[in-house]
């Protein structure tokens, strides 16, 4: 275990917000994580878990301890009659399981390729796009309680899974609580791929490749070359324009206030979900309101995609997390004030 002190983290997040860590340790093993837990120097620090960086809001320097995961590995656990059991390290990049999974034989990670970020973030999120979510793959984790320094493992009931949500996203009340915000790196995710793989294709984008392409039944090699377009025409690269992504939660109304948002507006975007509810598209709602280009301070509304915020500041005059949260509440109350909707934030602020 190596523990650095007052690192710039300007570099670990995609937003490129400049920020400090008081102190900071790079987690590439369990023993990393119980060394962290046993040196009585940090035992009294207060602890921020960071993965890829790319979903995170920073509004000021980060005090106490950041866990920085860089767990790595990539292999096939396992398999059953019905699927593959790979195992990835909390530090792998996501798209790169991806990529590796196809280039195995292995389908069933297509429709999130490109999505930003690490394996061991991609439960706390429950990550998704195009129509498939992290729990439609998922098979079980490692991780290590932060106060024991016990590993344990959790199936799929036991992450209770919701729209971008999940246990370790909730804090904990009391014993019969299994909120396990604060409590635990995720070391290692398992996954299960399914041996008779058909496609995920109902999502607008993708039924408009097919027409495009004249391709109504394309593979799984297909569909991650034309996620991956799709996502690189409307998202920008963090490595040229900071940003975090999909900034608001696409929210999910009924059916009778779905009608009624399409009566005054009829070109709304929106899906309606097995529960009987309708999804509306957050990035519609927000270009409505006019924010699509806009900017406030040194943050901005991605003119390609109106539900991605972006740095437009300098090395002179960097972009602050404070002025990303000001245009973010701006926004929330533009559309709130128009359609009767409280957008949610996807990223954390710390």
């Amino acid at each position: 275990m190596i523990l650095e002190q007052n690192v710039p983290l300007q570099p670990y997040n995609t937003f490129g917000i400049a920020a400090r860590a008081e102190a900071l340790v790079r987690v590439r093993s369990d023993d990393d994580l119980r060394a962290v837990l046993q040196d009585a120097r940090l035992a009294h620090l207060p602890r921020t878990v960071l993965g890829g960086g790319s979903n995170v809001v920073l509004t000021g320097d980060v005090k106490g301890l950041v866990l920085k995961v860089e767990v790595p590995g990539l292999r096939l656990a396992g398999e059953t009659d019905r699927h593959w059991i790979i195992e990835a390290g909390g530090g792998v990049v996501w798209h790169e399981l991806v990529r590796w999974t196809l280039e195995q034989g292995w389908p069933g990670l297509e429709n999130m390729a490109l999505i930003p970020g690490t394996v061991g973030a991609s439960p706390v999120q429950n990550i998704g796009a195009y129509g498939v979510e992290l729990q439609d793959r998922f098979h079980a984790l490692d991780a290590m309680d932060l106060f024991t320094g016990e590993v344990f493992t959790l199936n799929h009931a036991q992450c209770g899974f919701g729209y971008r949500d999940s246990v370790f996203k909730h804090a904990s009340h009391g014993p019969e609580d299994l909120g396990l915000a604060g409590r635990a790196v995720i070391l290692r995710v398992r996954l299960a791929l399914p041996k008779k793989w058909k496609p995920e294709l109902g999502y607008l984008d993708l039924e408009r490749k097919m027409a495009e392409t004249g391709n109504a039944n394309p593979d799984a090699r297909t569909i991650f070359d034309w996620v991956c377009a799709i996502r690189s025409a409307k998202l920008p690269d963090p490595a040229v324009i900071g940003n975090a992504g999909s900034f608001f939660k696409n929210p999910t109304v009924t059916p009778e206030q779905c009608a009624d948002i399409i009566a005054r507006e009829p070109k709304v975007v929106h899906y309606p979900m097995p529960d009987g509810t309708i999804k509306l598209a957050a990035g519609w709602l927000i270009d409505a309101c006019g924010w699509k280009g806009k900017t406030v301070g040194h943050a901005g509304v991605y003119d390609k995609q109106a539900l991605v915020l972006v740095n437009r500041g300098t090395a002179e005059h960097p972009c602050t997390g404070g002025e990303v949260m000001t245009l973010a509440r701006a926004i929330q109350t533009s559309v709130y004030e128009r359609f009767g909707i409280r957008l949610e934030p996807e990223p954390v602020v710390i």
